[in-house]
């Protein structure tokens, strides 16, 4: 039975910075007032013209280069995300399309802030079984077009970006050991989006009661996480046969420093042993967790050998983690090249676009 390892992987999120003095500016709050309930000072902010499918395949890229590997070679695209482009279709087809990824199968996963670690398992589980060879696995947020720049108690956490990870097949012991995903749809109104959706379809009376942004019962939230971040960790490593002495880093999600604190001594770990980027990003949902591994990796920390946890939690209410074990880059032949891909996937799709308007003046002028 095969391996799920990580082979690849890359962040992408936008120049612009808002700090929380910039907040002060706009709404009644200050930054020490922030900086001691959540542990934030700044988070990326996408500009016009930057989506979730922009910012998801600027990390695809980074990762397959790292990864050495041909956007065609894909079996798979997994893009986790709370705030996709469109209902439908698929964020993840829109990268599939931009990246040349031909041969890829496409879908978005939505499990909230908990969606990367679902998205890791799903692609894990279908390359254990042997019907997978390499997946890419996305987090891709644009949150910030979803909040209310007007309450002060949901616009200081969020921020914009995307995470990526390759994981390919590999007879090698190690990659992805193991993982437990939960959830509890009891508690579903405690953070939410209302309207939008079926129940709640788009009118003039769901805007003007901004029912379009992100609701939270922040008190309740806290006591959840605070709870089952701790929970999950302790599942997994039990799951897998491993002790907490075992592991070198808990890559958590970044959503709150005093939760990410409260695992720390649920779990009797020294604050040290978490990756924690939050002050810099804030809260980027389902590319928390990729973006903190990202850099956890390029920084150096983690090293080759290294166990690490990936835990989080998130609307639904969904929570869960992973445990997996760095085994260094994959060697393979080739080695991609960025800009040649990028500009044959570019052309193929604008070939491809335009034979389908010839098309469609042919299919016209027979079908007046």
């Amino acid at each position: 039975m095969p391996f799920a390892h990580i082979t690849g992987w890359g962040i992408a999120v936008p120049d612009k910075i808002l700090t929380n003095s910039d907040l002060e500016k706009i709404i009644d709050t200050n930054d020490k007032w922030i900086l001691e309930r959540t542990g934030i000072k700044e988070r990326h902010i996408a500009r016009d013209g930057q989506t979730t499918s922009s910012l998801a395949v600027e990390a695809a890229w980074k990762a397959l280069s790292v990864a050495k590997l041909k956007p065609t070679e894909l079996d798979l695209i997994i893009c986790a995300t709370s705030t996709p482009e469109y209902f439908f279709p698929a964020t993840a087809c829109l990268v599939q399309d931009r990246i040349g990824a031909t041969k890829a199968g496409a879908f978005d996963l939505s499990a909230a802030c908990t969606g990367f670690i679902y998205a890791v398992n799903m692609a894990t589980q279908a390359i254990r079984s042997g019907s997978l060879k390499a997946v890419l696995v996305i987090g891709a947020e644009t949150l910030s077009r979803f909040v209310d720049w007007t309450d002060r108690n949901t616009c200081i956490l969020f921020g914009d970006g995307a995470g990526a990870l390759v994981l390919q097949a590999s007879n090698d012991p190690g990659g992805v050991l193991s993982t437990v995903m939960h959830s509890d749809g009891s508690g579903a109104n405690l953070l939410s989006i209302p309207a939008g959706g079926s129940k709640n379809p788009a009118t003039e009376a769901t805007i003007r009661a901004g029912l379009h942004y992100i609701q939270m019962d922040g008190r309740e939230v806290y006591r959840f996480a605070t709870r089952v971040m701790a929970q999950a960790t302790r599942e997994v490593l039990s799951n897998a046969g491993i002790l907490i002495g075992d592991v070198n880093w808990i890559i958590p999600h970044q959503a709150n420093l005093r939760i990410i604190e409260a695992a720390a001594r649920g779990l009797k770990i020294p604050l040290e042993r978490f990756v924690i980027n939050l002050d810099r990003y804030g809260n980027t949902s389902t590319a928390s967790i990729p973006i903190a591994i990202c850099e956890a990796f390029q920084d150096g920390r983690l090293q080759i050998g290294d166990k690490f946890v990936l835990v989080g939690f998130g609307a639904g209410l969904t929570w869960g983690a992973t445990i997996a074990q760095w085994t260094g880059v994959k060697e393979t032949e080739h080695m991609i090249r960025p800009t040649y891909f990028r500009m044959f996937a570019l052309t193929r799709s604008l070939l491809h676009r335009l034979w389908l308007r010839i098309e469609g003046i042919i299919w016209g002028r027979k079908n007046p």
